[in-house]
C-alpha cells in the first residue's frame, strides 16, 4: 500500500492482517485495496462514512460516500449507501480504487487514438511502443503523459496520480483500455474488472500448429525460478496465483497459429506465460524466447521468410481487440472492436503467401 494521506486504510489494520489476499495483478494492480472489518461488540450506531473515517481521519467523507455509491462498501454481503449505520458485529469490506502516486505526471503532446470519450471515461486504442504509465525507466511518453495533454488541451482536471487507470496492458501490446476521469467511474469500473465481468478478447499469434480448435489452459502463474524477466506456468500450483486462459484457433499457417484468448483471471504476462508453457511461445516475444525461428525447421528460405515477418511485426504479436463493460453513469453497456494493426496484418498476409508458395 502507498502512503497517501488521502488513503483511509491504515497501515496499523494492514498489520493485524485484516486485508485479503486479492487476486490483483499487472492489469488490475493498484486498483483495489480490501479491508474486512468486524465491528467490536460496544461500537454505538454510527454512519458508516463517519465509521470509516475513524481509520484515516484525513481522509475525506465525499470520497466514502462515492465509493458507497460505486457498490464497494459491503456490510454483511450487501452493498450500502454512506447514511448506513454500523451495528455491533457487522462485517465491513471495503474496496477502493486508486493507483500509487509514483511520480507528477507531466501533460506531453503525443498522439493517441481516443475512440470514445464522455465525462466519465476514455476509451483508447493504444499503440504497440507505448507504455501505458510512467514508472522506472519509463518516466515519460507514456499514454498518461499523453492523456494529460489531452485533458489540458479541453480544460478537464483530472488528476491521473490518483485516477484513470482502470487496468493495464504491456508496452508492445496494442489494443484497447479503458480510462476512468473520475474516482467514482474508476470505482465502477474496476470492481468490473475485479470480478471479472467485463467482455474482453486477445488476438495472438503463437509459434507452433496448436493441436486443438479450442482449449484451456491453466496453471499457477508465478516469478520464473531462475529468469526474474518472466512469468512462469506451475502446473502443480506449488506457487504463484491461479489462472486459467481459454483460446480459439482462429486460422493456422503450419508454423504459426493465430488464436483468440479469453482471460478467466488476469494475471500478469498470462497469456505469454501460458502459451509458453504448452509450447507455443508467443511469436517474435523476445523476452519469452520467441524471437527465433521455430525449432526443427532449416530450411535456408524459411528463415529468410521469418527474418522479413520479424522485420514487419517487430515486437510480440499480442493485441487487445474486444472490451466491453458497464458504464458507471447511464448503466449501459458499452462495446468496443479494435481491428488487427498494420503489423499484425502484414504478418498474416505475409505468412498467407508463404504457404501459397
Amino acid at each position: 500500500m502507498t502512503e497517501d494521506n488521502e488513503d483511509f486504510l491504515d497501515e496499523e489494520l494492514l498489520s493485524q492482517n485484516n486485508i485479503d489476499n486479492l487476486d490483483i495483478d499487472e492489469e488490475n494492480k493498484g486498483l483495489y485495496e480490501h479491508l474486512n472489518i468486524t465491528v467490536d461488540k460496544s461500537q454505538e450506531p454510527l454512519r458508516i462514512d463517519k465509521f470509516l473515517l475513524i481509520f484515516r481521519q484525513n481522509s475525506s467523507r465525499n470520497k466514502i460516500s462515492q465509493t458507497c455509491r460505486a457498490g464497494n462498501v459491503i456490510v454483511n454481503g450487501t452493498p450500502v449507501k454512506q447514511n448506513y449505520r454500523v451495528k455491533p458485529g457487522d462485517q465491513i469490506s471495503v474496496l477502493l480504487a486508486h493507483p500509487p502516486r509514483e511520480n507528477v505526471i507531466i501533460p506531453q503532446n503525443i498522439p493517441i487514438n481516443i475512440i470514445y470519450e464522455d465525462d466519465d471515461l476514455v476509451v483508447v486504442d493504444k499503440d504497440a511502443g507505448m507504455v501505458v504509465h510512467p514508472g522506472f525507466g519509463n518516466w515519460d511518453g507514456t499514454l498518461v503523459n499523453a492523456l494529460a495533454y489531452h485533458f489540458e488541451q479541453n480544460n478537464e482536471k483530472s488528476d491521473l496520480d490518483r485516477v484513470g487507470l482502470v487496468h493495464r496492458i504491456d508496452k508492445d501490446t496494442s489494443g484497447l483500455l479503458v480510462i476512468a476521469k473520475n474516482e467514482y467511474a474508476l470505482s465502477f469500473l474496476a470492481k468490473q474488472f475485479f470480478e471479472r465481468k467485463t467482455k474482453r478478447l486477445y488476438w495472438a499469434f503463437v509459434w507452433g500448429n496448436v493441436q486443438d480448435d479450442e482449449g484451456t489452459i491453466r496453471g499457477h502463474i508465478g516469478r520464473h525460478p531462475k529468469n526474474r524477466m518472466q512469468m512462469h506456468t506451475y502446473e502443480d500450483g506449488s506457487q504463484g496465483k491461479h489462472a486459467v486462459t481459454h483460446y480459439k484457433v482462429l486460422e493456422r499457417f503450419k508454423y504459426m497459429t493465430w488464436v483468440e484468448c479469453k482471460l478467466e483471471t488476469g494475471r500478469t504476462h498470462q497469456i505469454r506465460a501460458h502459451f509458453k508453457h504448452i509450447g507455443h511461445t508467443l511469436f517474435n516475444d523476445e523476452r519469452y524466447e520467441g524471437h527465433t525461428p521455430l525449432r526443427g525447421v532449416n530450411l535456408p528460405k524459411y528463415k529468410q521468410f521469418i527474418k522479413n515477418v520479424f522485420e514487419v511485426l517487430p515486437r510480440h504479436a499480442l493485441h487487445a481487440h474486444t472490451l466491453g463493460f458497464i458504464h458507471p453513469t447511464t448503466k449501459k453497456e458499452l462495446y468496443f472492436e479494435s481491428p488487427m494493426p498494420k503489423d499484425m496484418e502484414d504478418a498474416v498476409k505475409k505468412w498467407r503467401k508463404y504457404l501459397e508458395n
